[in-house]
């Protein structure tokens, strides 16, 4: 891989520097929704082998605020400009999602990334009347797109901000949204003109928790939506109806030529595969995961896939099941027909929990990021500061674990590397819960294509 702009430097002679910046992992870290009064903040994990403080925080960047529910963070240079020598992945974009304040982060210095602007969330409502930033992609302009899951007043449906370059405010991507009711994740893919969105509910349906009165209201998603990338309009939705209850993450295949992607939809606990036979896109259930007994609850468990991801490789896909507390690798060498290769249980309400380093797991897996080789998995257990509470209470107690994933890229398969546990129980200012994991060389997620 040589990018101009995935690095600094993926091409020779920056080559070393880019190896450097492999050997970090930044992680998101809560305080919102905890009774510890501090700001969430920015850990560097140290995340190379032979390294002396291998897996261990090196560096915090705190917020200069309390209560901003920091959440998916992106780069302001990836794949997407790799015709532009003069870009490099130097800053990240981190979203509030409830305070709707945005973080520009400086990481030029890798371990020790500093602070660069704010952007507060008065600027954006008078701009663009969005609130709720959720899912971060440079785009090849130059321009930084960030799906917003609310207007001014916190209803649906949203649209997407963009910022320039000098991360100012540029105004609104979408021309038209007629259709969505609700937004949440987006992947696009130029070559074949047409960008997937995605919907999880509104900001003022999912800021209290959960409540299944707003599942039978129709106050969560069910729909993906096809938009026309260059006239940035909606020009095919796919109601996936009572088997596609809350679709999350969306994930193209990394080949720029391919038109095969997923979605996970959490409340039902499915795969969805979409591609375009005969010039038409077609959207079809691949994976089920069934909903299970457990005492106490009043309803079976969804296993609630919270997110996915498609290796750099496009031969197998990771997701995690946040209430059952499993992972699963599948091979989708055939797309349309996703095969089980790999399962590793990190805690969940099944009782089939694990233990790392005399840690019992805590939670359940929720988010998931994977190197650029393929062979190294990694998993937190926070997914939203209500719905923790909600789901798992003592979570804000014990704070989050960050583990590694080892994952067989030949045969398939995947086991816990027991020698690498970040814990998060033992912060500073008390436990804190964990979220989003970026590489600042790059990883699975960040790249819009390889």
């Amino acid at each position: 891989m040589t990018h101009a702009c995935c690095g600094p430097g993926y091409a020779s002679p920056e080559a070393a520097i880019q190896a450097e910046r492999e050997k970090v992992l930044y992680a998101i870290a809560l305080y919102t929704g905890t009774e510890i009064a501090a700001p969430d903040y920015l850990a560097t994990i140290d995340v190379d082998p032979h390294s002396p403080t291998y897996s261990q925080i090196i560096h915090r960047l705190p917020m200069p605020y309390i209560g901003d529910e920091l959440h998916h963070f992106g780069w302001n240079a990836c794949s997407s400009c790799h015709g532009d020598a003069s870009k490099s992945r130097r800053f990240t974009i981190i979203p509030g999602l409830r305070s709707s304040r945005i973080y520009i982060v400086d990481t030029a210095d890798a371990k020790a990334p500093k602070l660069h602007k704010v952007i507060e969330p008065e600027e954006i409502i008078a701009k663009t009347n969005l609130t709720a930033p959720h899912t971060v992609h440079c785009l090849a302009d130059g321009h930084v797109m960030i799906s917003m899951l609310g207007d001014g007043e916190g209803n649906g449906p949203g649209g997407f901000l963009l910022l320039d370059e000098n991360f100012d405010i540029a105004g609104r991507w979408e021309h038209q949204a007629q259709g969505m009711r609700f937004n949440y994740d987006f992947w696009y893919q130029p070559r074949h003109n047409v960008m997937v969105s995605s919907e999880w509910g509104a900001p003022k349906t999912f800021y209290p928790g959960f409540d299944l009165n707003d599942v039978k209201s129709g106050n969560y998603g069910q729909q993906i939506h096809f938009w026309d990338w260059q006239n940035r309009n909606i020009i095919q939705t796919f109601d996936l109806g009572e088997e596609g209850l809350i679709p999350l993450e969306v994930r193209f295949h990394h080949n720029p030529d391919s038109t095969h992607g997923f979605v996970a939809t959490a409340l039902s606990s499915n795969v969805w595969h979409w591609h375009k036979p005969n010039g038409h896109w077609q959207v079809e259930k691949v994976i089920d995961i069934p909903s299970v007994e457990v005492e106490g609850w009043p309803i079976p468990v969804p296993s609630l896939i919270t997110d996915i991801l498609i290796s750099v490789s496009d031969r197998y896909i990771y997701f995690s099941n946040w209430l059952h507390g499993d992972i699963r690798q599948y091979d989708i060498s055939d797309p349309a027909h996703p095969q089980l290769t790999g399962q590793v249980w990190c805690g969940g309400l099944l009782g089939k929990t694990s233990e790392v380093q005399g840690h019992k797991l805590a939670g359940g897996p929720q988010m998931i990021q994977l190197s650029l080789d393929g062979k190294r998995l990694y998993v937190t257990n926070s997914l939203f500061s209500s719905w923790d509470n909600q789901f798992y209470p003592d979570l804000s107690k014990t704070g989050s674990y960050l583990l590694q994933i080892d994952c067989d890229i030949e045969n398939g398969g995947m086991k816990i590397n027991e020698n690498f546990y970040v814990d998060f129980g033992k912060e500073p200012a008390g436990p804190a819960r964990a979220h989003e994991m970026r590489y600042p060389g790059g990883d699975c997620t960040s790249d819009i294509w390889v």
